[in-house]
């Protein structure tokens, strides 16, 4: 599933070839979304004012007062394409064409259309923690989020994929995040110091916008340009421990462990991240020679 970097830069991507733009048709998939299609005329000629993320669903503003809410889920996936769609074994679930491009959404099973106004209410989004990709969002909103009473006795592996704790974080993320601040997954905050909650905001702002800028990578800048010159490829050097198992720390050597956490791999050094929380420190840093 596309975690929040991802929706963003594909709702970054989308805003600068349709914000401003007429939005010439706009089409739902019949057998998918039959209830959607009275919406049609609503949005046909309407002008598109933005397209935003919020955490991994992403908001389609337009002129008139309404908005496409979608969430890739699983498989969703966004294209664009000069002109009509080419044919294609995806499925269409959304179309939205303008006089020069056409915006589609693929294989994705959560669409809706909402007053503008309603966003704010909608279930996902309401419900929605500290985003870590608001550039409004600082060290000290996420550090307060980890400290407040409610997620104090929640272990950090299944916390951190709660959309309402600090949203936008997904898979990759939590086995780099927990990496780079030192902390094991079993952790709750309750159990951490304040030196340790700091490491812990510090790495969930500092990952999640690193991997918006470069595209997924989460491992050191420094680390990965290293790998990378060395003629590693992309798979192989932008995580810091995810998918990494059996193979090596970059820190110290010790053979990365995969768990399975809520039905989804995690991945973690057990020396670089110990399972006293009392004894929890924060990765060393350097290469392995």
């Amino acid at each position: 599933m596309p975690e929040g970097p991802e929706i963003r830069r594909a709702a970054d991507r989308l805003s600068r070839a349709l914000a401003g733009r007429r939005a010439l048709a706009v089409r739902f998939a019949a057998d998918a979304f039959p209830h959607l299609r009275r919406y049609q005329r609503v949005l046909d000629g309407a002008t598109i004012t933005a397209v935003v993320a919020r955490s991994k669903a992403m908001l389609t503003h337009f002129a008139n007062g309404w908005t496409i809410y979608s969430h890739n889920q699983l498989y969703g996936e966004w294209a664009l394409h000069r002109g009509a769609p080419p044919p294609t074994h995806l499925q269409e679930r959304l179309v939205i064409r303008t006089a020069s491009r056409s915006a589609v959404l693929y294989s994705a099973s959560a669409i809706e259309v909402l007053r503008t106004d309603a966003v704010a209410r909608h279930p996902y989004i309401a419900r929605l923690g500290v985003e870590l990709l608001d550039p409004a969002v600082g060290l000290e909103a996420v550090r307060a989020q980890i400290g407040a009473p409610r997620f104090a006795r929640r272990r950090l592996d299944a916390l951190l994929l709660d959309q309402g704790f600090l949203a936008g974080i997904g898979n990759y993320l939590r086995s780099d995040i927990l990496f780079a601040a030192g902390l094991h997954p079993q952790a709750r905050p309750a159990d951490l110091s304040d030196a340790q909650r700091l490491a812990l905001a510090r790495a969930a702002l500092r990952l999640t916008r690193q991997s918006y800028r470069t595209g997924g990578v989460t491992n050191d800048p420094a680390v990965a340009r290293r790998l990378k010159a060395a003629g590693w490829d992309f798979a192989r050097y932008r995580h810091r421990v995810f998918e990494r198992a059996g193979a090596p720390c970059h820190v110290c050597g010790t053979p990365i462990r995969r768990l399975d956490s809520g039905g989804r791999g995690l991945f973690l050094c057990e020396r670089c991240q110990p399972p006293a929380p009392s004894g929890v420190r924060p990765p060393r840093r350097g290469v392995r020679k």
